[in-house]
């Protein structure tokens, strides 16, 4: 497929987020990405199933949503009555990891696991065929605008080579820090979906922005 292009709406305007929605609808932009943080499994809190409601009352795309949170499995069900069709949890949040992915798919979600910049590609092994998503964390977890960790490329490439071996339909979804110097290099590794939030939004023209993503 042609890599997708997933804006962050944690760099959105919160006080003109219809505003921004609408952009996005408008835009060549694939996915609407939404970051749940809860202030302990990361060191900042984002929002909850109130907020996404409201932006599923007027997203026309794909709501991608990335929890950042401990104990996920209170909360499937939640975040599937407010609208998440991907729903992505960090392998290093939950401890039965299995049970947790299957208990998404059985909502009718589709199911995302993260890792964080220190964890390694390799304990997806037993896991990755039966997921739809894996989210690469290319800055460490929890707040929006820091730097692209380079050894993110070599992930990529990792995991695209035990995708292929493994016969996976996963896609590879890389957050933090994607812009246009190191896009085409993420694309080229094997990536599928670039998410961009202060990149995009911080831009003279956010909907430009997501169409110079967009064509690589």
């Amino acid at each position: 497929m042609s890599h997708l292009i997933a804006p962050s709406i944690l760099a959105a305007d919160f006080a003109n987020l219809q505003r921004d929605i609408e952009m996005i609808n408008n835009s060549e932009a694939d996915w609407f990405h939404i970051d749940v943080m809860d202030g302990m499994f990361v060191p900042n809190i984002s929002f909850g199933t109130p907020v996404i409601k409201a932006i599923k009352k007027h997203a026309k795309k794909t709501m991608d949503v990335h929890l950042m949170i401990v104990d996920p499995d209170r909360y499937i069900t939640d975040f599937k009555n407010a609208g998440a069709n991907i729903l992505t949890v960090h392998y290093e949040a939950c401890t039965h990891l299995h049970r947790t992915v299957q208990a998404i798919k059985a909502e009718g979600m589709q199911a995302g696991v993260s890792l964080n910049p220190h964890t390694p590609i390799a304990v997806l092994e037993d896991i990755i065929t039966d997921l739809d998503l894996v989210l690469i964390m290319s800055v460490n977890p929890g707040f929006g605008g820091q730097s692209f960790i380079e050894n993110t490329y070599k992930k990529v490439i990792q995991l695209r080579d035990l995708i292929d071996k493994s016969g996976s339909k996963a896609v590879i979804e890389i957050d933090g820090g994607v812009n246009d110097k190191n896009c085409l290099k993420l694309i080229t590794a094997g990536a599928d979906v670039l998410v961009a939030g202060s990149f995009v939004f911080k831009s003279e023209n956010p909907s430009e922005t997501i169409t110079k993503l967009k064509n690589g």
